[in-house]
């Protein structure tokens, strides 16, 4: 028996004015879908065009440029982060002209290498980027590049550059506070004391303390940089064997200097004091100023002839002392309660501060005028002949260099980027 067929729902008819609200409906959903695709699309291209100004673009921006090459400010961030790496915001503010400097350095480096066909391959770089187990970055490749090329150099082109041998001098040589001092000093090496033990004893100057006064055997270049070229002048034309007479040297820095000192007025709520002061470079220049105040001559005309503080032209030596301005053993006398006011102090020697000027004492040992240089003295060489080279190229005329897009708003904005990791 056949099965009955379901019977078809009948079609729904719509009127037209039901017609007529199903179609505003549907353009209405129309609208309101459309108008939501907009609001999310203008939304995320208003994210985008945020992201774009604020990060990407000033990221892309010029920061650098070194003749054709240029660094963008990504770049300068990524040098930044590295090099201020787990440090506070104000360390990379003192960072931040220093790093300018250096990758203009580099990149002047390695275009004068190009020039001597001198270079380091991108899978040398990136070899002793992974041995360190440092980041494959741009930054980090230039600075592994500049480290490998400065080797190469000093290996393959000033290797070439510095003889193997040269007149030479074996030196001794102690540096003295004064004139009186030393003129003793050399009395007692004359009746026969030791010059390494004398030295080690009084030398003021930090190559000769460390050897005892023995500079051994060293080419010009060497001793110019140690002694001077007044000092080396005097050593190439001098017979061997013969002790010098005390050599000034105004130039030479000493570890040592000695106060001349009076408290004028204390506050000791704020604990301040008014001073006046003066920083002479030996006892005897201070006994000497000493009895000419003594003998009423004016603290402010003496401080201004002789006084190695900074800024004595102006202020005459007086100054206005919180603890801890200038050094301890001035502190120590200055805020002590017994030091009476207006009286002046006896000299008081401070090894903590530096001041200019010393007497030598030389004596020629040996001369040679064709030694082989030992291997340490020639990459003293090298490394000094490397630092000639690089200073040329800075002050090569031809070599164009501009960052003025980095103004101080620039350098703070990548700084801001650099903390944020």
């Amino acid at each position: 028996m056949a099965k009955k067929k379901k019977a078809e729902k009948p079609q729904r008819i719509l009127t037209k004015r039901q017609l007529s609200r199903w179609q505003q409906q549907e353009k209405r959903r129309r609208i309101i879908l459309g108008v939501g695709i907009f609001i999310i699309v203008t939304v995320l291209a208003i994210m985008g065009v945020g992201w774009y100004i604020g990060q990407y673009q000033p990221l892309h921006r010029p920061a650098i440029r070194v003749n054709d090459t240029e660094f963008n400010m990504k770049y300068y961030v990524e040098m930044l982060k590295f090099r201020g790496e787990d440090q506070p915001a104000s360390y990379l503010q003192n960072l931040a002209d220093e790093v300018v400097i250096n990758i203009v350095q580099n990149e002047l480096i390695r275009q004068g290498a190009l020039k001597l066909e001198i270079s380091v391959s991108d899978d040398a770089v990136k070899k002793e980027l992974k041995s360190s187990d440092l980041p494959n970055n741009e930054a980090l490749r230039d600075l592994m590049r500049n480290q490998l090329l400065i080797g190469k150099l000093l290996d393959e082109y000033f290797e070439l550059q510095v003889p193997l041998s040269a007149g030479q001098r074996h030196v001794m040589a102690m540096l003295l506070e004064s004139e009186k001092q030393a003129i003793e000093v050399r009395a007692r090496l004359e009746n026969g004391e030791s010059f390494t033990e004398v030295a080690e004893e009084l030398t003021l100057e930090s190559f000769s303390k460390a050897n005892q006064g023995d500079f051994g055997w060293l080419p010009k270049e060497i001793l110019d940089d140690l002694l001077g070229t007044s000092m080396v002048e005097y050593i190439f034309s001098a017979k061997a064997g013969v002790l010098s007479q005390p050599l000034y040297d105004e130039e030479i820095s000493k570890g040592v200097g000695y106060w001349l000192v009076k408290v004028l007025d204390r506050n000791e709520e704020e604990e301040e004091v008014r001073i006046q002061v003066m920083l002479l470079g030996s006892e005897a220049e201070a006994q000497e100023v000493t009895g000419r105040l003594e003998a009423g001559e004016d603290f402010a005309t003496l401080a201004k002839e002789f006084s190695q503080l900074e800024g004595v032209e102006e202020n005459e030596g007086e100054y206005m002392l919180a603890p801890g301005m200038i050094t301890p053993i001035l502190d120590e006398f200055v805020f002590d309660p017994e030091t009476e006011l207006e009286t002046l102090s006896e000299p008081i020697r401070d090894e903590t501060i530096a001041t200019e000027g010393g007497y030598w004492l030389i004596k020629v040992v040996a001369e040679d005028e064709d030694r082989r240089i030992e291997a340490e003295d020639r990459d003293w060489l090298k490394a000094k002949a490397l630092n000639e080279w690089v200073t040329s190229l800075w002050e090569d005329p031809e070599n164009e260099v501009d960052d003025s897009y980095l103004n101080d708003e620039k350098k703070a904005w990548a700084i801001e980027q650099a903390m944020k990791g």
